[in-house]
Parts: structure tokens; C-alpha cells; sequence
């Protein structure tokens, strides 16, 4: 039986810089999980975002303006996976939550970006995953799971193999939430995931194969979030 799946897929993963993309070493993977399973994607801005970002600040744009600026380059980002997926995938790019629902009528890939000022891409993913009732929820970030603090800056940080979404919002900081901020998830996101009971699994995407092994082999490196001690991968 097919499952719902929901990957929020960073920008800072799929897009570190446009000449240095990992689009091509996705699509087969997406591909395949697809063939098995129901599969929307998430597509964040990453750094290519932060850059518009800054220059809109630097120009004296407020944070309003510069979330639709995000917002714009999230969609680029995933109308470039669109375009690497070909015939996966529903051609066009999903521009609302109720976009995305209708499109995966189609049996195909749906691809989607930011969609309102003021929340991130993790946001957007948790809130499409609530909507779906999805059977699982993937953040496929630049670090191998939740840590207890920022392991690229903090040599202590200790990674949890599960949390549970209490946890979760007890460990998410609660910083001000400002265009282009970056971390492993926001407190929007994680208060959805508690509130929808979908399970999360937080890992490393850096190297599509390890989103590859986790859906078809359960073996992967990362944090699941749940409410119960359930088995969620494989699918």
C-alpha cells in the first residue's frame, strides 16, 4: 500500500550554489521513492535566498519585503527540481497548500516552495504533511539530526536519536523569526508537528543516497520525532 510522504527539502541541500547543485543526484531518487509511494516536496531557499535576502536589507527593504523576496527564490529553486524531474512530476509548481492537495490527485511528484511571509519552508511542509494526514514528515537539513545546540559551532552538542515533540519545542530556540534565518527547524513547524501527530525524521540530505537507504532500508542517521516509540522507516 502507498504511503504519504512529505520531504522538506533545503535550499542549502539541494542548491549549496547554483554551479554546485545536487538536483541531478536527487531525481533518481525521488523517483524511485515515487514510483512506490505518494511524494510532495518542499523546496527551501537556502543560501542562494540569504544572498537576495541581505542586498533587499542592504537597500532598506523591511522584512515583509524581503520574505517575498525569499519567498521568489524558494520558487526558483523548485521549479529547477520540476525541470529535473521531467515526466515524475506534475509540471507545475504548487503555489498554495490547497495547490499541492489537488495536484497529488495526479499520482505525480508535487513539488512546492515558500507560500507566505513569515514562515519558513519547514513550516510549509509541516502544515502540507498535517493536511495530507501523511504518514511521515523528512527534514533533509545540512546536519545528521536534532543536537540539544548548533554542532557547527558547539563541539558539546549532543544528538538525540528520538525526541518527542514536547522535546522538540523545548529544544527549538526561541529566537525572532527574520528573513532568511536558518536553523534545523522553526517553532512553527515544530508546534504543527506536535499538534498533527505526523512523525518527523530529521537526517542529513546532503547526500541523496542516505534519503535513498532511510525510505527502502530503515537505515539512515538521524532524529525521529513522535509522539510513540513506533518504527517509522522504512515505509
Amino acid at each position: 500500500m502507498k504511503k504519504t510522504l512529505v520531504l522538506s527539502l533545503g535550499g542549502s541541500v539541494l542548491i549549496p550554489s547554483l554551479e554546485e547543485n545536487r538536483i541531478g543526484a536527487y531525481v533518481p531518487v525521488l523517483t524511485k521513492i515515487a514510483a512506490a509511494h505518494r511524494l510532495f516536496v518542499v523546496v527551501g531557499g537556502g543560501g542562494e535566498a540569504r544572498r537576495f535576502i541581505a542586498a533587499a536589507r542592504n537597500l532598506g527593504a523591511d522584512d515583509g519585503t524581503a520574505d517575498e523576496i525569499g519567498i521568489a527564490v524558494t520558487r526558483l529553486n523548485a521549479r529547477l527540481l520540476i525541470a529535473g524531474l521531467r515526466g515524475a512530476v506534475h509540471p507545475a509548481l504548487a503555489l498554495s497548500q490547497d495547490e499541492a492537495i489537488a495536484k497529488g490527485e495526479s499520482g505525480k511528484i508535487v513539488v512546492m516552495g515558500g507560500i507566505t511571509p513569515g514562515q519558513t519552508t519547514d513550516a510549509v511542509s509541516a502544515v502540507l504533511a498535517e493536511r495530507l494526514g501523511a504518514d511521515l514528515l523528512i527534514n533533509l537539513t545540512s546536519v545528521d539530526g536534532v543536537y540539544s545546540a548548533d554542532p557547527k559551532t558547539d563541539p558539546e552538542a549532543k544528538r538525540y536519536d528520538r525526541l518527542s515533540p514536547v522535546d522538540l519545542l523545548g529544544i527549538v530556540r526561541l529566537d525572532l523569526l527574520t528573513a532568511g534565518a536558518n536553523s534545523v527547524m522553526d517553532m512553527v513547524a515544530a508546534n504543527v508537528v506536535a499538534r498533527s501527530g505526523v512523525p518527523l525524521v530529521v537526517m542529513d540530505g546532503r547526500d541523496p543516497a542516505n534519503l535513498e537507504k532511510a525510505v527502502f532500508s530503515g537505515t539512515f542517521r538521524g532524529t525521529v520525532v513522535d509522539r510513540e516509540n513506533r518504527k517509522v522507516l522504512p515505509l
